[in-house]
């Protein structure tokens, strides 16, 4: 994985701190025992709110899967042991997407 993305992150998520927001909201990344990532950060209380995202679903074979959708203004994904950094570039592009509307 490339620093750009992970470093992109932590930019984001500083810039969201503010004494109150990180107590309630955040970014949480785990691992999942099928095994994969789990990603999900809250936009609640940030500059740019994500709207609801139904469900999608990528799987072009058993190592090779991913998926997110956007509920209450909170992005969650998963995927694959090596979609890490393509799930934060998800997050990012959803982000970005919303900025550009705005």
């Amino acid at each position: 994985m490339s620093f750009d993305a992970l470093e992109w992150l932590s930019d984001w998520y500083a810039s969201n701190c503010n004494g109150d927001w990180e107590h309630e909201h955040g970014v949480v990344i785990e691992s999942l025992d099928n095994p994969g990532w789990s990603v999900s950060i809250d936009t609640e209380d940030t500059l740019f709110y994500l709207s609801d995202r139904p469900w999608e679903f990528s799987e072009k074979g058993p190592n090779d899967w991913y998926g997110y959708k956007i509920i209450n203004g909170k992005f969650e994904a998963t995927g694959d042991p090596l979609k890490l950094e393509f799930l934060i570039n998800i997050f990012k592009n959803c982000l970005q997407s919303r900025t550009n509307t705005a």
